[in-house]
Order: C-alpha cells, then structure tokens, then sequence
C-alpha cells in the first residue's frame, strides 16, 4: 500500500496538465515541436547544398512562409 504504480502518476500528470496548462496548450506544444522538427530536417538538407532545398525554399517564398537561413544570409550581403 506504500507506492503509486506508474499508471497512477501518469494519470495525476494529466490531470495537472489539464488544470494548469489547459486543453489548448498542449496542442500548440506539439505544433511547435513538429514545427522544430521540420526546421531541423530542412537545415540539414540545405547542408548538402542540393537543389531540392533551393526549389522548396523558393515554392515557400511564393506561398508566404518565412525565408530560411540561406535566404536571409543572401539578402544581407546584397
């Protein structure tokens, strides 16, 4: 009777989480971690300096998205 299994912490995590993070919170926890994760994944295919990288960053461009590195790097040597 002494110690909590591990399926009764997970259920007090989330309820706390619930309480004080609220339904919204979490959500937009994942979308900012996919988000990171999509970042890192294309920074390493810009490494590799291919022209797959230069043509999704440019169909990025055209529908609005943020420039990458690169991009930002080329407009403050001109």
């Amino acid at each position: 009777m002494g110690s909590f299994s591990i399926w009764h912490w997970l259920i007090v995590l989330a309820v706390v989480l619930l309480l004080f993070g609220g339904g919204g919170k979490i959500p937009k926890l994942m979308k900012d971690m996919g988000v990171g994760i999509n970042a890192f994944k294309r920074g390493l295919k810009e490494e590799k300096g291919g022209a797959e990288a230069k043509d999704a960053d440019a169909a990025r461009l055209e529908r609005g998205e943020a420039a990458s590195t690169a991009e930002r790097k080329e407009t403050v040597k001109s």
